[in-house]
């Protein structure tokens, strides 16, 4: 465990109970804290109608939501002209995801063939392999990230899909299930998928190594590989995935000025 989790007791606490509170403050600091607990009183304390309030959210978020929309959002731009799907492994609370879906709706309103594609198990991690067993998250166990969020992320698409401009064909797709089985079995579901860019958000090392395997031969020339934890000794089963798969010498690295996701251009 780091110093700085060994330093909060609170934050280890919140974490062993799986805490919605905790699951997007692996990095937190008691300042951070402070800063989110006070936009969070602002927000359930505006009478203002939640429509009014959602239209105006950036007055209510804190920054980091914003850079990790935004980082999205550059991302997007780089695979604008690259033909396929954009898919995500681990989808969390579906920020990442939706992310993509606004950029796509607003970069290329007449592009229906784009596929935003999550897969997640949606009930925290399976397993955690021998490879993963060195990290320092206290997320790293069975469960770990739990967010039960299925059901709101599908009505959601649901409701961003009836606004599109261009409608008859989904776009925003949510895979539910292990990751190990659920992306083989869509890989024979769908011959003729082609991956514009690839988002690994898996932490582990199982989930992570089956992405590479199976969609890495889908993309072309020009696509994204995206790696949300690549280096980080909270969860070396990216890494060593990575490492293990398709290794990491041939791949020209670079990272986002305010994120600590790295990406490469195939």
């Amino acid at each position: 465990m780091s110093n700085h989790i060994k330093q909060f007791g609170w934050m280890k606490k919140m974490a062993e109970n799986n805490d919605p509170a905790w699951l997007e403050t692996t990095n937190d600091t008691s300042s951070r804290r402070t800063y989110l607990d006070e936009l969070a009183k602002v927000f359930d304390q505006d009478s203002r109608s939640t429509r009014h309030k959602l239209d105006h959210f950036p007055s209510m978020v804190p920054t980091t939501a914003v850079g990790r929309l935004l980082g999205r959002y550059e991302l997007f731009k780089l695979i604008k002209y690259i033909p396929g799907a954009i898919i995500e492994a681990g989808v969390f609370s579906g920020g990442g995801l939706f992310s993509f879906a606004h950029s796509s709706f607003l970069l290329e309103p007449h592009n229906i063939y784009r596929r935003i594609i999550g897969f997640d198990t949606f009930e925290g991690f399976p397993s955690i392999s021998e490879q993963d067993a060195s990290g320092e998250s206290v997320h790293l166990k069975e469960g770990g990230y739990k967010d039960d969020c299925y059901e709101s992320l599908r009505l959601s698409a649901q409701a961003h899909e009836d606004f599109r401009m261009l409608k008859g064909r989904r776009q925003i797709e949510l895979i539910k299930g292990d990751i190990d089985v659920t992306v083989p079995q869509f890989i024979d579901d769908n011959p003729a998928l082609v991956v514009a860019m690839l988002y690994l958000d898996c932490d582990l090392y199982e989930p992570t190594k089956t992405c590479l395997k199976h969609f890495l031969p889908r993309m072309p020339k020009g696509s994204l590989l995206v790696f949300d934890e690549l280096g980080l000794e909270e969860y070396p089963g990216e890494t060593l995935a990575l490492l293990s798969e398709c290794g990491i010498e041939h791949l020209h690295l670079r990272k986002l000025d305010f994120l600590k996701m790295c990406y490469a251009i195939l």
